[in-house]
């Protein structure tokens, strides 16, 4: 019913995916505290993206950003309100961490904000463990960040 698929950041249902996540996000935080993240403009190599589908509908995204050292960074992890509840964060997390590690990827890390509960609730499910900010982020009163080693 669910399958999880590789993605591109252009394709318009990644991009309604993603402006639904933002919207969210806006109303939650102030701009300074929102760190968005164009996927498309990252450089070719540097980007691993999934979405779930749901009947040929997308229904769910995420995203591991790649670093020269060896780390990479969770960003825009988003599964619409109405199909939450079936372990699909889960399940996409564990396909972005698969998919990570196959690239030479040993450790992940990521931002959310506190009022995401549900969020930092999945990342801890998943083995993600509170940490101090990382770069290129500051300390942010509103900010949760989090790591995990890879297998």
């Amino acid at each position: 019913m669910y399958r999880i698929v590789d993605a591109s950041a252009t394709q318009p249902d990644v991009i309604a995916l993603i402006a639904e996540l933002d919207r969210y996000q806006a109303a939650l935080y102030p701009a300074e505290s929102n760190h968005l993240l164009d996927l498309a403009s990252l450089p070719d190599g540097t980007l691993i993206l999934r979405k779930i589908l749901h009947l040929e509908q997308a229904v769910g995204c995420g995203a591991v950003v790649l670093n020269h050292d060896g780390s990479g960074e969770m960003k825009r992890v988003f599964i619409d309100p109405t199909h939450r509840g079936q372990q699909l964060g889960e399940k996409l997390i564990a396909a972005l961490e698969q998919a990570a590690a196959g690239r030479a990827c040993h450790t992940l890390r990521l931002e959310t904000g506190i009022e995401q509960h549900a969020a930092v609730k999945l990342y801890q499910r998943c083995g993600y463990q509170i940490r101090d900010a990382f770069a290129p982020y500051q300390p942010d009163p509103l900010s949760i960040f989090m790591e995990k080693a890879l297998r």
